[in-house]
Order: structure tokens, then C-alpha cells, then sequence
């Protein structure tokens, strides 16, 4: 090692923000639900239901969270580089496939739900395992920049879409396509060219990789966990600490995803029916604002939760975003009816929810090891799947069984998506260090 010329270890995190920028696709849902559900005989082009939307939206999370699995165990025989190339392909070709072939909900679903949800599942896990082996002295911050461009990339692909210079949603009419359509394709190859980039740098460091003036800390008996327990897939799925885990995510991921569903249409509905917007036009400028403040705070979270866990530990990060979201969560419907609340409630909401990002990978790498990360990691973010379904679900359910678009269905979901954040603090507040491995 000592003569080895060694890549500069930033050069990953530039990749990881590329990649994540293309994979943070999915988070921009929102921006087309509302032409999706506009009814064909009010002149909509799709007439999809606030369920089907959601459908597409969960289908998309669950494909992405399965696959994971799948591209944790592969990415040791195909490496890093490759699994993201893959990726990238995938996802792009899913958002291709979905322009050309997405005038119903099943090609939607397909398209850009399952192919684009496996794209991302191959390719989320590579900066997050690469960047924690370049990085064993700031696994919190490493973490949380890897993931970061997930969030960002999302304001991106909303304010292209729906605002910035004219919304591609309002101008764009490609090979004669409807505007969602015409996106769809346009993202699908910006998608996999940034993914192509970023994964020039997304490769391990060499055997034996420390970096200057760190040592990894020793095994200790105290309920801390540090990284130095290695556990395989097998041994990890046998700890309660694994169960915990997949519990607190599922409770803390369900809030956010709930909102990054509907946030556009609950916004339309609580703004006018407060009369803090005058139509639906009105509205729906200030939701498309909330969405990308949403995804800003969502990136910018990653990282600061990610830094601040460096400090003063993952068990108190965790049980401190769990409960600050669930308190937000419970306030959200009322926050909602103003302007400046639904744009102040988003923020938040974002920011805790990128949260779970940096510190679910990280909290893995601590308790079970930093050598099995990449495998680990995949079963720990099932519960992303599980959460992407019941989230958007339970509100696009409430949302379809209100009579004349009543404001209050959103109330219910609202109140089920803090309790479960709660639910999830409290189970933080029972994590242990596992125990050591019998030599």
C-alpha cells in the first residue's frame, strides 16, 4: 500500500452524485400525476385514478427496493463499475420503453414502475458500498454526499418538467407524443448518460486501503456499534437488530414517501378549499414550489444527518429524525392550508426523510460491518419497498373513497404516516451493539 498509487477518494463522490442525480428520477412522480389524472372527458389525456398513479409510484419503489437485494449479492462478481452501467441502461430504457409505449396505465406501470424500478435498484447500492470503503473514518458524511444527488436530482427533473423555460410537460411534443410521454423519453436518455459518467469512478480501493492517520476502532463491549462485527447476509438475517432495523426504516420511510406521492394534489385540495389559492392553477404553482423545496431539503438532509450521525452517533440521529417527523406529520394536514405552511411542511418533511438515507446504510455498515455493506444494505432497504407501497397506497385510497373531493381525506392518512415515525423512534431507543463472533 505504501507505494501503490491510489485514486483521489473525492473523484467517488463526484460519481455518486451523478448517478444518484439520474436514480432520484423516481421522486419526481408528483410532477405528473396531475395530467395523469385529469378525466378524459374533462380533455385528459390518460384519465388515470389517484390509486393507479400511486400504483405506478409504488411499483416503481418496490422493483427498486427488490432488486437491491438482487444487486448487493451480483456486485462482487460483475464490480461496481459494471453494476452501474447496468443500471443506468435499465433505467433509461424503462423511461424510453415508457414514452413510446406509456398511453395506458399497464404500459406506465411496466415501463416506468418495474423497468425503471430495476434500474434503480442496480444502481443505488454501488456509490453507498463504494463510497463506505473509501471512506471508514466519515461513513455518516460519505454516506449522505453518495446519496444526496437522489434528493437534488428530483427538483431538477420537476422544475424541467413543470416550470423551467416553459416546462418541458407544456412544450415538448416529441414524434408526435403527448407532453408526459415526450418527457419520459427526454429523461430516459439524460438518465442513462449521467448514470454512464458517474460509474467511470465506481470502483473499491485496493486491499488493505486505510486512509492517512486513521485505524479502525477495536471491538468493544459496550452497546456501541463501530463497524468492527463483520456478519454475513445469513448471520444478519438471524439478530433482532436486523428486525429493528427494518422496522424503524419501514415506520420513518412511510411519512415521506406518503408526501412525495401526493403533496401536489393534497396541495391543490388544502389551498383551495382554504381559499389560500383562488383555483387549481394557482394551487398548483405553489405545490410544484413545496415539491422542489421538498427535494432540495431531501438532499440537503443526506448529508446532515449523515455529519451529524459522525458526532453523536446513529442510535440518537435515528431516534431524534424518527420522532421530529412524526411531530411534523401530525401538524402537516393543518400546515398545509397556507401557503408558506405547506412550502415550510415540505421542507421539513424532505429533510427528515433524506435522513433515513445516510443513516439506515451507515447504521448496517455499524452494526454488521463495512465488508458485507453492499449485500447487507439490500435487506435493510427492503423496507423502502414495503414503505413505498403502504404510503402512497394508504393516501391514494383515502384520497379516491372522499365524496366531492373532500379536503379531510387527507387528514386520516396523515395522522397513521406520524404515528409509525413514532413507532419507529421508539424502537431506536431499544438498539444494541451485536455481540462479537466466537473466533
Amino acid at each position: 500500500m505504501a507505494n501503490e498509487k491510489v485514486m483521489n477518494r473525492w473523484l467517488v463522490v463526484i460519481g455518486a452524485i451523478l448517478i444518484q442525480l439520474s436514480l432520484g428520477a423516481i421522486y419526481a412522480w408528483s410532477v405528473f400525476t396531475k395530467k395523469l389524472t385529469i378525466p378524459v372527458a374533462d380533455g385528459g389525456q390518460y384519465g388515470f385514478s389517484a390509486s393507479q398513479t400511486a400504483w405506478v409510484f409504488s411499483a416503481g419503489l418496490a422493483t427498486f427496493a427488490v432488486v437491491m437485494v438482487i444487486a448487493g449479492r451480483i456486485q462482487g462478481k460483475l464490480g461496481p463499475r459494471n453494476l452501474a452501467i447496468a443500471g443506468g441502461l435499465v433505467l433509461g430504457l424503462g423511461y424510453i420503453l415508457g414514452g413510446f409505449l406509456g398511453s395506458s396505465f399497464a404500459a406506465q406501470l411496466l415501463c416506468i414502475g418495474i423497468i425503471g424500478g430495476a434500474g434503480i435498484g442496480l444502481g443505488y447500492v454501488v456509490p453507498i458500498a463504494v463510497g463506505v470503503k473509501w471512506f471508514p473514518d466519515k461513513k455518516g458524511m460519505v454516506s449522505g454526499l453518495a446519496v444526496a444527488g437522489f434528493g437534488f436530482g428530483a427538483t431538477i427533473w420537476v422544475k424541467l418538467a413543470g416550470s423551467w423555460f416553459g416546462g418541458l410537460l407544456n412544450t415538448t411534443r416529441l414524434f408526435g407524443l403527448p407532453g408526459v410521454q415526450s418527457v419520459f423519453i427526454i429523461y430516459g436518455i439524460i438518465f442513462a448518460v449521467l448514470v454512464l459518467l458517474g460509474s467511470l469512478v465506481m470502483v473499491n480501493p485496493p486491499d488493505g486501503y486505510k486512509p492517512q492517520g486513521w485505524e479502525p476502532p477495536q471491538p468493544t463491549g459496550s452497546q456501541t456499534a463501530t463497524g468492527s462485527v463483520n456478519l454475513t447476509e445469513a448471520e444478519m438475517l438471524k439478530t433482532p437488530q436486523y428486525f429493528m432495523l427494518l422496522f424503524m426504516f419501514i415506520g420513518s420511510a412511510l411519512a415521506g414517501l406518503m408526501v412525495i406521492y401526493c403533496i401536489r394534489l393534497f396541495g391543490i385540495d388544502a389551498l383551495q378549499s382554504s381559499g389560500a389559492a383562488a383555483d387549481a392553477t394557482a394551487a398548483g404553482a405553489i405545490a410544484g414550489t413545496a415539491m422542489a423545496w421538498y427535494a432540495i431539503l431531501n438532499g440537503l438532509g443526506r448529508i446532515v444527518w449523515g455529519t451529524v450521525s459522525d458526532k453523536i452517533g446513529r442510535k440518537l440521529s435515528l431516534l431524534a429524525m424518527c420522532v421530529f417527523q412524526g411531530i411534523i406529520m401530525l401538524l402537516f394536514f393543518k400546515m398545509g392550508t397556507s401557503s408558506i405552511g405547506l412550502i415550510i411542511g415540505a421542507c421539513i418533511i424532505g429533510f427528515n426523510f433524506g435522513g433515513n438515507f445516510a443513516l439506515f446504510p451507515v447504521a448496517t455498515a455499524d452494526f454488521f460491518g463495512n465488508k458485507n455493506v453492499g449485500k447487507n444494505y439490500g435487506w435493510v432497504f427492503l423496507a423502502y419497498g414495503f414503505a413505498g407501497i403502504a404510503g402512497p397506497q394508504v393516501a391514494g385510497f383515502f384520497k379516491d373513497s372522499a365524496k366531492g373531493g373532500d379536503v379531510n381525506a387527507w387528514k386520516t392518512p396523515f395522522i397513521i404516516a406520524g404515528i409509525s415515525c413514532l413507532i419507529a423512534g421508539a424502537i431506536s431507543l431499544a438498539l444494541k451493539a451485536p455481540k462479537p463472533k466466537e473466533s
